[in-house]
């Protein structure tokens, strides 16, 4: 299995992983995604697909967000979504695109990673509760469980504040449980479903 920086020839590919990977809410993961091309700059997102003889099989997306500290805005970045195609779940092949991508963000200087998801699947990885912290989340509606966050290198003490999610979050809905049939499905449309490997299948 190979890990690299998505090209601009494997949009369609990456779409149609996001679709198969979400159901009911893979035309919303996968128009999130294509917002978040259109609406952040280069250096603004890493996105990472994983190959496997040559067939992209998984996706992950890391979206610069912001950390509204006391001292001053902090640039941090947001993984969502998270997805691997259904045939090549249980290889490991989520967890490599995870580590992958923390390890170029961390020597990029960038002080936190934040995620919605399952704490039992992201602990692996140095994931712990945001609230615990000092940071605040962007909605009430997130579930505290499922607030988590990662320091990085650059990390400093005074970094704490409230998280805020790139637009294209909010635009889709992406943000939280918005209604009983979402939570019922574990799911906030995006960020919960690629955060919770039950869902995603990774």
């Amino acid at each position: 299995m190979d890990i690299r920086e998505e090209l601009p020839g494997d949009g369609q590919v990456v779409r149609g992983i996001h679709l198969q990977a979400f159901g009911d809410h893979g035309l919303v993961v996968a128009d999130m995604v294509d917002a978040l091309r259109d609406t952040t700059t280069a250096a603004g997102r890493l996105s990472l697909v994983a190959e496997q003889d040559v067939q992209v099989v998984g996706h992950v997306m890391f979206t610069s967000g912001l950390l509204d500290a006391d001292r001053r805005l902090v640039e941090v970045y947001v993984l969502s979504p998270l997805a691997v195609m259904a045939e090549f779940h249980r290889r490991g092949i989520g967890a490599a695109l995870v580590r992958y991508g923390l390890g170029i963000l961390a020597e990029k200087a960038v002080p936190l990673v934040w995620l919605e998801g399952d704490p039992r699947y992201y602990m692996r990885f140095g994931f712990m509760p945001g609230d615990g912290r000092g940071f605040r989340k962007p909605s009430l509606r997130i579930p505290d469980d499922a607030f988590q966050v990662i320091t990085l290198p650059a990390y400093e003490p005074w970094m704490t504040g409230t998280l805020v999610y790139p637009d294209a979050f909010w635009r889709y809905d992406a943000v939280g449980l918005r209604s009983p049939e979402a939570e019922a499905r574990n799911s906030p449309a995006v960020t919960q479903a690629a955060a919770d490997p039950r869902t995603s299948g990774r």
